[in-house]
């Protein structure tokens, strides 16, 4: 590396460490005392060499803080390795013609520790100096003293560094968390708040430091406040993230919506060292979806009273055209059959809801099995595999099995006293398997010689709406019917899929 380059190097360093043309420090002051004592000299520096000048960050004995670089004893100090020492410094080459020397304060001994930057590039010494020449130059344990504290320096200016990262990291933090649409917060791992960002103050009003510790709760609505408690303390206990929704109050006074989540922060150790978190404001996004759930509620009661018009409907025409009847009454009951379906899956309110049910397939064919109970009980039975269900799935499989309960109390098992269907479900790989069988009724001797209107929709009902394939079987005991569709036909994706 030439010349140039190093002193280039040099001042990079030095502008890194901030070290130049700072105050005074305890830490840097006692070094040059000790260094004085140890060394019996009458001056004792700091010294840091920058492109044109030598600066002294801490002296003792030396009216001087800086000197031209052309001064700057310590600049030989940079090129060696640990100590330097010049026992008589009117008898080396590189310094007898030095101001420093030949003029006051006329030095003639010199000893300087080389002091080398964080990312190891040598910038100054911690040097001793006396008026008089030293032949014998150091003690041991001054050479050992002297470069201990050169150790010393060079620790500081690696503190120095480290708290300038830090204090970069937190203003790049504190930019980021200001920048975001969320309030952002953070805690210690025992839950004490001690940050917010400029968005929470904004939002609430309060003053910096104001909602620090567990103040942060009084800003919850009274009937919030116990279960954003309850849940964060589960959450600091456990580990486990916290996520909640609650109001809070605004600087007007108004309660808003907000959602609270926050993540812990754990060390190689998996021990906690933080919490951060944040709180987004959802009061909009949730009022539009309450309006939204009340329109589609509206809309939902009112498609439930069209499938009474129609089936009301359907009856007049049937007692005006007589012969019609029989088709009347086989489509009345039809429409019915997709109303419970769509009464089943349809959104409810807390007052339309019937009961506290699930949306599933058995469910939902429960209800439509209902007007064929018996009086010794259920006359079709359940068993196997059950899974969710929604209004997509829900109409094909009214009809499907409106249809086959329909033809066994007319032609099948449920016609005859001892009569009863089972069926049972079943979770194949991505397919679910349902199977229809029938028992105890007229003996079957062959199959319809015709498909019937029933059956084919009960087919494009499976093989166009749910993308399946239904088989039946005409067995002598009764008819098998064996129903295989994809699994996820039953429900529609979920916006995260």
């Amino acid at each position: 590396m030439t010349q140039a380059q190093s002193r280039d190097a040099r001042v990079r360093s030095l502008t890194a460490t901030g070290i130049l043309d700072t105050q005074a420090e305890t830490a840097f002051d006692d070094v040059v005392r000790m260094a004085a004592l140890v060394c019996e000299t009458p001056i004792a520096v700091v010294s840091f060499v920058d492109a044109d000048r030598q600066w002294f960050k801490a002296r003792i004995g030396l009216e001087v803080s800086e000197t031209p670089v052309e001064m700057a004893i310590c600049r030989h100090v940079l090129a060696c390795e640990g100590l330097e020492v010049f026992p008589d410094l009117t008898a080396d080459a590189r310094t007898s013609d030095n101001p420093l020397v030949i003029e006051a304060p006329s030095l003639r001994f010199y000893a300087g520790a080389r002091v080398d930057s964080p990312d190891g590039v040598p910038i100054g010494s911690v040097a001793v100096m006396d008026t008089a020449a030293r032949p014998q130059g150091l003690t041991a344990a001054q050479t050992e003293t002297l470069l201990a504290l050169a150790r010393q320096v060079m620790a500081q200016l690696a503190l120095r560094a480290q708290a300038a990262r830090l204090k970069d990291g937190e203003s790049r933090f504190q930019a980021i968390a200001d920048s975001m649409p969320q309030m952002v917060w953070s805690t210690r791992p025992d839950g004490y708040h001690d940050y917010y960002n400029a968005r929470w103050y904004e939002f609430t009003g309060m003053e910096p430091g104001s909602t620090d510790g567990e103040a942060w709760n009084d800003m919850f609505h009274p009937e919030d406040q116990d279960r954003a408690r309850a849940l964060w303390t589960r959450s600091l206990e456990t580990g486990a993230p916290y996520e909640i929704e609650y109001r809070l109050r605004r600087h007007d006074g108004v309660y808003r919506w907000t959602l609270g989540r926050a993540l812990p922060i754990r060390d190689a150790g998996g021990q906690i060292t933080r919490w951060f978190g944040t709180c987004t404001d959802i009061d909009d996004a949730k009022r539009l979806a309450e309006e939204r759930e009340l329109v589609s509620q509206e809309l939902s009661h009112r498609i439930k009273n069209i499938f009474a018009v129609i089936s009301g409907l359907i009856s007049l025409s049937a007692r005006t055209h007589p012969p019609s009847k029989a088709y009347a009454m086989a489509l009345r009951d039809r429409v019915m059959a997709l109303g419970r379906a769509h009464d089943f899956v349809r959104p409810h309110s807390k007052v339309s809801q019937p009961n506290a049910r699930a949306a599933t397939v058995f469910a939902l064919l429960t209800e439509l099995f209902a007007p064929y109970d018996g009086a010794g009980g259920l006359r079709i039975s359940l068993a196997g595999d059950d899974i969710p269900i929604d209004d997509r799935a829900a109409t094909p499989l009214a009809l499907i099995f409106h249809e086959l309960a329909t033809n066994a109390s007319k032609y099948g098992a449920l016609s005859a006293a001892d009569g009863r269907v089972a069926i049972t479900a079943e979770l194949v790989g991505d397919d679910y398997r349902v199977v229809w069988r029938e028992t105890g009724g007229p003996r079957v001797t062959s199959a319809p010689a015709v498909e019937g209107f029933g059956s084919t929709l009960s087919k494009v009902s499976v093989e166009g709406q749910l993308g399946g394939t239904l088989i039946r079987e005409w067995l002598p005991e009764g008819l098998l019917v064996t129903m295989t569709t994809p699994a996820k036909s039953y429900t529609r994706p979920s916006r995260g899929a």
